[in-house]
């Protein structure tokens, strides 16, 4: 059994990337943010990968994976409309039918449903800034298709960087 939950996030953060706007501004999408950052932006993290289904003749996983839309305010300014906006853009990007989940064929698994487990949203009061923050949880069943072209995409990957 392979991990698939890396490319998942790959896959998540190339859909985002350049496809959020806030008042026309394209929103940055990072793995992890970092610390000069501007914001809005959004953060696409990997929660955990399960085995979902034990048999003879196949692997199946389940992965949850976060993104998480952050807003950054002088503390008497802003609100929780620009998460909203954020929220509403990543679930419809991500949350799609079976005709549009990430393709991971490349790497020996497809994908075969993408579920919306829950968005949580946050407000942290810092003594500069007001932090509003949404959770998305996204959960994804994954077939491994074909280990031994997972593994060739990985090696002639690392061969060509």
């Amino acid at each position: 059994m392979l991990e698939a939950i890396h490319y998942v996030r790959r896959g998540i953060i190339g859909k985002l990337t350049n496809a959020v706007t806030i008042n026309g501004a394209v929103v940055p999408v990072f793995n992890r943010i970092p610390t000069n950052s501007t914001y809005p932006a959004i953060r696409v993290y990997s929660l955990s990968s399960d085995e979902a289904d034990q048999n003879q003749s196949s692997f199946i996983s389940e992965t949850i994976t976060r993104i998480e839309c952050v807003t950054r305010f002088y503390s008497d300014d802003g609100g929780e409309l620009d998460v909203n906006l954020m929220v509403s853009k990543c679930l419809e990007l991500v949350r799609t039918r079976s005709n549009d989940y990430i393709d991971l064929s490349a790497n020996g698994f497809k994908i075969y449903t993408t579920v919306n487990e829950g968005v949580k949203y946050l407000q942290d009061d810092l003594k500069d800034h007001t932090y509003f923050r949404a959770i998305i949880e996204i959960s994804n069943k994954i077939e491994q298709t074909n280990a031994i072209g997972g593994l060739q995409s990985e090696l002639q990957n690392e061969l060509q960087s």
